[in-house]
C-alpha cells in the first residue's frame, strides 16, 4: 500500500495500480486501497474502473468512501445526475467543505441549472472567499446566464487572487468579446498566451477576434497555431474554413469544414456554412444535404430552414420548400430573407399575386434586397406590367449587376 502511494505520488500509475490491487487481494475489506486504486484509475482515464472502486470504498467506509472522487468520475463521463447526487452526499456529510459546492455547482452548470449552480458557487465563496477557482467557476456560470458584466467581475476577482492562471484571462477575454470590448478582450488573450504559450484555446479565441476585426493574416496565424497544438478541436477547423472562404480559397475551406464535421458530426453551424458554399457553387444537391444535417442537429435553426426552402424550390420541390419557409418565418418572424424565399416559391408555382406580395413585404423590411426587386420584376412582367417590371429589374441591377445571371442559375429566365 505504501509503495503504491509512493508510485502514485510520482505519477507512476501503472505500478501503483499493481500494488493497490495486491493490497485489495490481501484484504478485500481495505476501503483505503480501493479508494487509492480508484484515484489511480481516474488519473489514467479509466473512469469505469474508478467508479467501481470508489463504489466499493463507499460500501466499506461511507464516511471516507470517496463521494468526491466518484462524483468527479461521473462528471468526467458527463453523468451529471449521479455526479450531483454524490457531491450532494459529500455536502451533507461535510457541510463546511467548499469542494463539494464547487463541484456540484459545475455539474449543475453543465446540466443547464445555472441559477442553482450560482447558488452553490455563492456558498463556496462564503466558505472561502480566497478560493480563486470558486470565483472563476461562478464567472463561467454568469457567462452561461448571459451576464458578461458579472462574469467579468468574478474573473477579475479570480485574477486578483491568482494572477498567473491563463484560463482566467482567456475566459475574461471571452466575456469582453461578448460585450464587444475588443481591445480588452485582445489584451486578455495576449496575456493568456504569454502565461501559457501552448494554450490552444486562447490562440483559437484570439484568432477569432482577429478575424472579427478583418485582420485575416493574424487570424490565420493564430488558428493555424491552435490546430497544431490541438488538432482535435473542431471549432478551430470551422473558423479557419470561414477564413479561407472569405479569402476565396474554396478548396481549403471545404477541406477544413469537412475536418471540423469529422471531429464534431453534430456541428449544425458548420453544415450550414458548407451548405451555403455548395449553394453558391450551384451544387444544390450537396447544399440540400448539408441544410438537412444542420436542421437535424438544430431543429430551431431558422436560417437553415430558409436555405433549404430556397434550395428545394430551385430543385423543383416547391411544396416542400414552402413548408420550410413557413417554418423559418415561425422561428424568425419578420425575416426579409425567408419572406423573399417564400416569394420565390410562389413565383416558381406561378402564383404571381402571392409572389409579388411576398417580395413587396421583404422590400419593406430590407430596401436593398436585390433578389426581391428582381423576383417582383419577373412576376410583374408575367402579369403584363411592363413598366413596373422594368423599374424593379433596373433597381435590382443597380444593387447587384449580375442578378439576372444569379436567377438564371435558379432556373428563372433572364429578364430585360
Amino acid at each position: 500500500m505504501l509503495r503504491g502511494q509512493a508510485y502514485a505520488g510520482q505519477r507512476a500509475y501503472a505500478p501503483a495500480i499493481v500494488d493497490f490491487s495486491a493490497a485489495v487481494r490481501l484484504n478485500g475489506a481495505y476501503a483505503a486501497a480501493y479508494r487509492e486504486r480508484a484515484d489511480a484509475y481516474l488519473a489514467t482515464g479509466d473512469t469505469a474502473r474508478a467508479i467501481a472502486d470508489f463504489s466499493a470504498s463507499i460500501r466499506l467506509d461511507p464516511d471516507k468512501g470517496g463521494y468526491l472522487g466518484r462524483g468527479v468520475a461521473y462528471l468526467q463521463v458527463n453523468d451529471l445526475d449521479h455526479a450531483i447526487a454524490d457531491f450532494g452526499e459529500l455536502i451533507r456529510r461535510q457541510p463546511s467543505d467548499k469542494v463539494g459546492y464547487i463541484n456540484r455547482g459545475e455539474a449543475r452548470r453543465r446540466k443547464g441549472e445555472v441559477e442553482r449552480a450560482i447558488a452553490d458557487f455563492d456558498q463556496a465563496i462564503t466558505l472561502d472567499p480566497k478560493d480563486s477557482s470558486a470565483w472563476f467557476n461562478r464567472g463561467i456560470a454568469h457567462s452561461d446566464n448571459g451576464d458578461p458584466d458579472r462574469a467579468i467581475a468574478d474573473y477579475s476577482q479570480a485574477i486578483r487572487l491568482k494572477a498567473d492562471d491563463a484560463w482566467y484571462y482567456n475566459n475574461r477575454g471571452n466575456s469582453y468579446t461578448d460585450k464587444k470590448d475588443r481591445e480588452r478582450a485582445m489584451a486578455d488573450y495576449d496575456r493568456a498566451i504569454a502565461l501559457d504559450p501552448k494554450f490552444a484555446l486562447a490562440y483559437f479565441n484570439r484568432g477569432t477576434a482577429y478575424w472579427n476585426r478583418n485582420d485575416g493574416d493574424r487570424a490565420l496565424a493564430d488558428l493555424n497555431k491552435s490546430i497544431r497544438l490541438d488538432p482535435s478541436y473542431a471549432p478551430a477547423f470551422g473558423n479557419r474554413a470561414r477564413l479561407y472562404r472569405d479569402k476565396g480559397d474554396a478548396d481549403r475551406a471545404f477541406a477544413d469544414f469537412s475536418a471540423a464535421l469529422l471531429l464534431d458530426p453534430r456541428a449544425s453551424r458548420d453544415y450550414f456554412a458548407r451548405g451555403n458554399m455548395y449553394f453558391d457553387g450551384h451544387d444544390y444537391k450537396l447544399a440540400l444535404a448539408d441544410y438537412d444535417a444542420a436542421i437535424r442537429y438544430d431543429p430551431a435553426y431558422a436560417s437553415a430552414f430558409n436555405g433549404r426552402c430556397l434550395t428545394r424550390a430551385i430543385l423543383g420541390q416547391v411544396r416542400e420548400a414552402l413548408s420550410d419557409c413557413e417554418q423559418a418565418l415561425k422561428l424568425e418572424p419578420g425575416s426579409a430573407y425567408a419572406t423573399d424565399s417564400r416569394g420565390f416559391c410562389h413565383l416558381r408555382l406561378g402564383e404571381l399575386d402571392a409572389a409579388i406580395a411576398d417580395f413587396t413585404a421583404a422590400l419593406a423590411i430590407n430596401t436593398k434586397l436585390a433578389d426581391s426587386f428582381y423576383g417582383r420584376g419577373v412576376a410583374r412582367r408575367k402579369q403584363g406590367d411592363i413598366d413596373g417590371a422594368h423599374a424593379d429589374i433596373e433597381a435590382a441591377k443597380a444593387i447587384s449587376p449580375d442578378i439576372a445571371t444569379k436567377f438564371a442559375s435558379y432556373g428563372i429566365e433572364k429578364a430585360d
